[in-house]
Order: C-alpha cells, then structure tokens, then sequence
C-alpha cells in the first residue's frame, strides 16, 4: 500500500515520474482566472483557513450541498472554523471528486500538513493551518507557486487600477464583454461614459467597444474571453445590425441572435488586428434554480452544463469570419460529449485550438479524456495546457494535478515505445509553459 499522498500521487509508471521531474518545478502562467486583482496589488492576508477556502469557492459550496450540509454553514453567517469543520466531515465523501484530491494537494504543498481531512481532524488542521496561513499573504503564495503571469477577468467598463507587475508576477487584464450582448440600457450608457462615446446608434457601441480594447491593449491585455450558452448561427450586415440595434429594446429571438452574431463577429475582427486570442466558453446554462439565485446570487455553485454542443454552429461560426481575420481561438466546451467532433472541426479552420477540460471537466477522467482527444484528433503538442479558472488563491496546486496527469498520459506512449523519451520532455515543456508562455508575448 502507498503512502497517503504521496510523491507518485497520480503518475502512472517510471516514465510519468521521469517526465514529472522535467516540469513540477516551471513557472506557471495562469492565463484564465477570477482572482481579484485588488487583493493582489494590496498584498492582501487571511485570518484563518475557513476564509481562505470556503468565502467564495462554489467547487466547495456545492460539494457541501450535495452531503446535505445547510445552507448556514456554506454562504450563511456561520463562523468559518465551523463552516470548516462542516466541509471536512464531507470530504470522505469525495474520493475519486478533483475537490478530494485538491484539498489535500493544498494542505500538503502550502501547509506541510499530509494527513486526510475528516471530523476526527478537522479541528487539529484548521489550528494548525491558519496559525501558518497568517504568516502568509498573496504575494507569498504567489511565490511559493512560482506563479510568473496572472491574467484576471475584467469587464469592458472596468478602471484596470490594480494591474501591474507585483514581485515576479506580471498581472494583466482580460476583456470580457458578455455584458454587452444583452443590450441593457443602463450597462451601454456606463459603457459609453467611460469610453467618452455614444452608445445610442450601433457606430457608437463599436467604437466604445474599440476604445476600451486600445486602452485594455495598453494596460498589457493579450487575450480576450467569452461566455454564452451556444454559439450564434445568424448573422446579418452592417446595415441589418444598425436597423436591428435601433430597436433593440424590442427584439425578438432572431434579431437578438443577430445581434450577438455580429458583436461577436466584429470583436473576432478587432482581436486579430491586435494580435490577441480569442477565449470562447460554451455549454453553460447558469444560475438554474430561482430561489436559491434570488438570494444567493450569481457565481454560487447553480450554473450546469447545457445540451451537448452541436459542430455544425460551432462551423457556422467559424465560417462566417476568413482564415485572414480569424484571431487564434481556444475553444472550451463545458458539455464534452461532442470534444471529438469539436477537435475535429479545429483541423477544418487557422488559428483555431481546444482548450484546457473547463470546469466540471477539470476531473482526472476529464483532463485525461481531453489529452487523449485532442491527441487522436488535434495536435496535443500545439496544447496551451492547465489554468486556474478560480478565485482563490490556493488553487494553483490544480497546476501540479494537470501536470501530473499529463506525465501519465506521455509516458504511457514512452513506456509502450510509441514515443521516444526526448519529444516526450520537449512536448511537456511546451504544453506546461512554453505554449501559455506565447499567449502572454504577442
């Protein structure tokens, strides 16, 4: 029997050590997260270990309510030791969940703590834990992970203030314009105050949306990020976009389709001239239960994945932009029992390339079935490899998960003779720095 987490967690063979070796210590780029840039630029620090993973992290709050725990003890007003305490009695429950393997990939790597967390524990490791933790900050952390670029999600509208190069770490703003193709009034008019453009006529939105990109540009962004349940499959001139955004007040279904097909369509454009890469995240349908939504609200553990992602929008799509104008694009798909498919319109059209297992694939099964597929149908060694995709700041141990996970998958094909040991170290370097590395240096 192994060791309870031991060094060869997750690697499969001599090869996948070997391969490990070559990549558990380069610097990570986490070119896609919600961290929140302010608490970077502030240095900030924790209380206690109870804040530090269960404040905001709705991987945990939905685990908890799967085991039945109350609702008090997950967004409530309970004390976090106790909302701890209730955490670690459901992780038992977890074997084989990612959360399982992250809680103790966490207290191993950041507290030096290898022992399961359970209701016999729980209380030991919570002191123990946050007595370290709160000689611990940010940029520590950051530190610790060797965490060399951070791109954060940011909103059209949004100042940038905090972006900047804290210690070893660049912190650069994503342009996330999902706000926009819901055409509300109030968002368009703020939109166009900071831009200084008027927003009114669809010549105005462009060009606010064209401002804010030049100064997100000028503030180091690279890449650009979009979420939508399904991409659009109707798509109409300049002409037809101007006389639908005048009444967009009162559109029906084609028009608002028409209308997110030809935003979308434009910022693609716009995004290519600056060199940028285009992030599209799709196969989400969020916040699904009414009450809860009500008083909990967004980003809370209620977003499911949609109906299974159909090729033929996803080429319409691609389709309607030329090989010439098309940014580079990762594709994520929060539904992948169509990955094949997708993968395999990705050969089809430039510039186009899945991305990392998204969300409720970011498991073992899941980040290994997206190697394996993009393998047989893509290209892996074009792979730009693992992010974060969270809000906290311990969730860098899920570098090390992916990591490991790809040793085993690579040294598989070593093990068997299908792939000879040195391509094997050069295409585990790439997919774990030197591909995200060439996201950030456009």
């Amino acid at each position: 029997m192994k060791d309870f987490f031991g060094d060869s967690i997750l690697l499969g063979g001599e090869a996948a050590c070997a391969l490990y070796e070559k990549v558990k210590d380069l610097p990570i780029i986490d070119y896609h997260c919600h961290l929140d840039p302010k608490m970077i630029a502030e240095n900030a620090t924790f209380d206690n270990i109870g804040e530090f993973w269960l404040a905001g992290d709705h991987y945990k709050w939905r685990a908890m309510r799967l085991c039945g725990v109350d609702e008090k003890y997950i967004t409530g007003d309970a004390d976090f030791r106790d909302k701890f305490i209730k955490y670690a009695e459901i992780v038992p429950k977890l074997c084989g969940n990612p959360l399982y393997y992250w809680t103790h990939m966490e207290l191993k790597s950041i507290f030096g703590i290898n022992k399961p967390l359970n209701a016999d524990t729980a209380a030991e490791i919570y002191d123990e834990a946050t007595e370290k933790l709160r000689k611990m900050s940010v940029w520590s952390l950051l530190e610790k992970f060797k965490v060399e670029y951070i791109a954060t999600t940011d909103d059209p509208v949004d100042d940038l203030r905090y972006h900047g190069k804290y210690g070893n770490t660049t912190v650069a703003p994503t342009f996330r314009p999902d706000k926009v193709y819901g055409l509300d009034g109030e968002y368009l008019a703020r939109l166009g105050e900071v831009s200084g453009k008027d927003t009114s006529t669809l010549s105005g939105l462009l060009a606010a949306l064209t401002d804010r990109l030049d100064y997100f540009y000028s503030k180091g962004c690279r890449i650009a990020d979009h979420g939508f349940e399904r991409f659009p499959t109707v798509f109409v001139s300049r002409e037809e976009a101007e006389a639908i955004y005048a009444k967009r007040e009162s559109l029906n279904a084609d028009e608002k389709e028409a209308m997110f097909g030809f935003i979308l369509g434009f910022l693609m454009r716009e995004y290519k001239k600056r060199n940028m890469t285009a992030q599209l995240h799709f196969c989400v349908t969020r916040n699904v239960n009414p009450a809860t939504f009500k008083t909990i609200g967004v980003d809370s553990g209620f977003d499911v994945m949609s109906n299974t992602p159909d090729p033929r929008e996803l080429i319409a799509f691609l389709a309607s932009i030329p090989d010439s104008e098309r940014p580079d694009m990762l594709l994520y798909t929060l539904n992948d029992s169509s990955l094949s498919s997708l993968a395999c319109v990705t050969g089809a059209f430039r510039n186009v390339r899945m991305g990392a297992a998204w969300w409720f694939n970011d498991t073992m099964l899941g980040i290994g079935r997206n190697i394996e597929t993009i393998a047989e149908y893509s290209a892996l060694g074009t792979s730009v490899g693992m992010l974060t995709d969270s809000r906290s700041f311990s969730s860098y141990v899920r570098f090390d998960f992916f990591r490991r996970i790809l040793a085993t998958k690579i040294g598989a094909y070593v093990e068997s003779g299908e792939f000879d040991v040195a391509a094997a170290e050069g295409m585990m370097k790439d997919i774990c720095y030197n591909n995200p590395l060439a996201l950030t240096k456009k």
